[in-house]
């Protein structure tokens, strides 16, 4: 066994990354990661959009928090802002108009910005939408984009200033309790000594769990396809649009619209591709919302977002022992929420409270505990509808 640690991050996307950084302060931290790329899946392909309306009320608390973090213009932990301006529109047919007012009575409690604006607003806003069609919509002002590669950086780079190890292109493969730490073994037959395992593995979090010994969550890989269409007309500045039915979401990028179909389909941990049927399916649904007729794909690609059942994250402990820690199903929310829920699992692998200045009371240990996810009627217990989130 070369080197001892102690703590060992599997996991280099985004909550892996920013758990080791915030643990680096307090011991000698190994981040593993499976991929020569860091961020290489979930992490590098996400819509880069932070929105406090977004998820259910667990993770808007988390995303809150984080908000604050990523604005904050006193700390120096980003060389460059992280986020810019872009704004959220949630439109509402007429059929679909009760549960949008509903969820916006649930998200005003902790969201006070967040408005209802009708037809004429909607049409302002984003003047490429159809007209005719949407009756409402839920407006956020301050969502923001989200410069991915510049949080990841800045983590990494943080968790490297105070001395923590970088392992790449090498995937975990077990370990084995020894004592009060642990024996890591590698995909290149190497083997390491941790006291803590911090679980951040995304979609392979169970396969990490159980070489680790440790029963499963459940944890249900869903693979979700974009494209970024290339229209004749730009409008690099026009807000966010997703549906309250999660049919579709544009995002506006410098060099087009990204488009989604918010497709969910169940897939094994993997490089994710994209489905020529859902490519097909989103160009329908955006064509059919928008005045830009027939538009051109100038780029596809797919990612995995994991959840289980109630759609929301495991961070904390594996039952009373600090040893094993979850970081994971952080769903589409794991960078809007990345500080947050890396100070969480910080405080879990240290085997402390959670800090109050994070959550408060407003988030319990057992709102993210591993253990609520195997009371759940098991690992087959289905997903709840991401549109019925309130």
């Amino acid at each position: 066994m070369s080197e001892s640690y102690d703590f060992a991050v599997v996991g280099g996307g985004i909550c892996g990354v920013a758990a080791a950084c915030e643990l680096a302060v307090y011991g000698r931290v190994v981040l593993v990661e499976r991929e020569q790329q860091l961020a290489y899946h979930t992490t590098g392909r996400s819509a880069a959009i932070s929105m406090e309306s977004y998820g259910n009320a667990v993770i808007r608390k988390l995303t809150t928090w984080s908000t604050a973090f990523y604005k904050d213009a006193d700390h120096d932990f980003f060389e460059h802002p992280a986020w810019s301006s872009r704004g959220a529109l949630i439109l509402s047919d007429a059929a679909n108009q009760d549960h949008l007012i509903r969820r916006i009575d649930s998200i005003r409690q902790l969201v006070s910005t967040v408005q209802q604006v009708d037809e004429h607003t909607v049409r302002e806003l984003a003047p490429y939408l159809a007209p005719g069609r949407w009756t409402t919509a839920l407006y956020e002002p301050h969502a923001f984009d989200l410069d991915v590669h510049a949080i990841h950086f800045a983590y990494l780079k943080s968790l490297r200033r105070r001395g923590g190890t970088v392992l790449r292109d090498l995937a975990f493969t077990g370990a084995v309790r020894q004592g009060a730490g642990w024996t890591v073994s590698l995909s290149d037959g190497s083997r390491l000594g941790a006291g803590v395992i911090v679980n951040a593995a995304g979609a392979w979090a169970d396969e990490v769990a159980q070489r680790s010994g440790i029963d499963p969550c459940g944890i249900k890989p869903l693979r979700r396809t974009v494209v970024l269409v290339d229209t004749a007309e730009r409008h690099p500045h026009t807000p966010y649009i997703g549906t309250v039915d999660e049919r579709i979401f544009i995002k506006p990028e410098a060099t087009g619209l990204m488009v989604s179909p918010c497709d969910e389909t169940l897939s094994a941990p993997c490089d994710a591709a994209p489905d020529e049927l859902d490519i097909a399916i989103a160009m329908d649904r955006f064509e059919s919302m928008t005045t830009f007729g027939r538009s051109t794909i100038r780029r596809k690609w797919a990612g995995l977002r994991t959840f289980v059942a109630d759609r929301t994250p495991i961070v904390g402990r594996e039952g009373q022992d600090a040893g094993f820690v979850w970081s994971a199903a952080v769903g589409g929310y794991g960078i809007q929420a990345a500080p947050a829920i890396a100070k969480l699992a910080a405080a879990a692998a240290l085997g402390v409270p959670f800090p109050e200045d994070v959550c408060g009371a407003a988030i319990r240990p057992s709102d993210l505990s591993p253990q609520r996810c195997r009371a759940m009627a098991g690992a087959e217990h289905s997903l709840g509808a991401v549109a019925e989130l309130t």
